[in-house]
């Protein structure tokens, strides 16, 4: 494939091995014409978003179906990277999600891709409408599988089954971990409703993972007014249960019967 300076840089992101090569045998058709060139693979969306830092792409064949993150998601992930590369997003299902992507003028390909079509989405790539976040949201049906986290210029991957707390702090949240906390700029109410399986409340700037929470204990800090702690299993930190939350004590005892 070319080497040219001008060719329009590519990465494939597919979790099946033939799809990939057909995308490859494509982008060979095409490079006859139209000067390309493949800058990588993925198999998965967390697989992408550790390539797409590294590897110079202005756009990426962007599979919606993978496992572990898929390419919806993976799409929410690259917005956060200061100049991150166009999507196409590839499927075999004409579902849903198509039907955002036809609304805000969003290019897809629909599997099997014909050369011709491919050729067209690559020919016209530069000029298509940056991905906006809110259209993303509103084609994903399930909640992020992790949290994408900006850190000395990359995207840090955070799996939202490790996130131990979360918890409100002027414009950030902190992002709890067993081993480390991280600065998310997002928003705890619209965490909490995508994460509302996983996370319960238990102050006004505190979200708590269910998973994660190995008890409660009364404490009374200072010559306080008693409260409710919660305690974690990985980590010796502690976090008050508001008063307007103690029924979440209570909630947790009643399950644990």
């Amino acid at each position: 494939m070319s080497r040219n300076p001008d060719a329009l840089r590519v990465i494939i992101a597919d979790d099946e091995a033939p799809a990939r090569s057909r995308l490859r045998d494509l982008l060979d058709d095409c490079a006859t014409s139209l000067p390309v060139e493949l800058v990588g693979e993925a198999s998965t969306g967390v697989e992408l978003l550790e390539l797409v830092q590294d590897a110079e792409a202005d756009v990426v064949l962007l599979d919606i179906r993978m496992p572990e993150m898929d390419g919806l998601e993976a799409a929410r992930h690259l917005l956060r990277l200061p100049d991150g590369p166009r999507v196409i997003f590839t499927t075999a299902y004409d579902d849903h999600a198509l039907a955002a992507f036809e609304l805000h003028a969003i290019d897809y390909l629909l599997k099997p891709i014909r050369l011709r079509r491919l050729f067209d989405a690559l020919s016209r790539v530069r000029a298509l409408t940056p991905l906006r976040l809110d259209v993303l949201r509103a084609a994903t049906p399930e909640p992020r599988t992790h949290l994408a986290i900006p850190e000395r210029g990359r995207i840090v991957l955070i799996p939202v089954a490790d996130v131990l707390y979360l918890r409100a702090e002027l414009k950030y949240v902190t992002v709890r971990t067993r081993d480390r906390e991280l600065l998310l700029e997002e928003s705890l109410t619209r965490l909490e409703e995508e994460y509302a399986h996983r996370f319960v409340r238990v102050h006004r700037n505190c979200l708590v993972a269910k998973a994660h929470v190995a008890g409660f204990e009364r404490a009374n800090v200072d010559g306080g007014e008693p409260h409710w702690e919660v305690l974690f299993a990985a980590i010796a930190e502690r976090l008050p249960v508001s008063r307007r939350q103690a029924h979440v004590v209570r909630e947790f005892a009643r399950g644990a019967k």
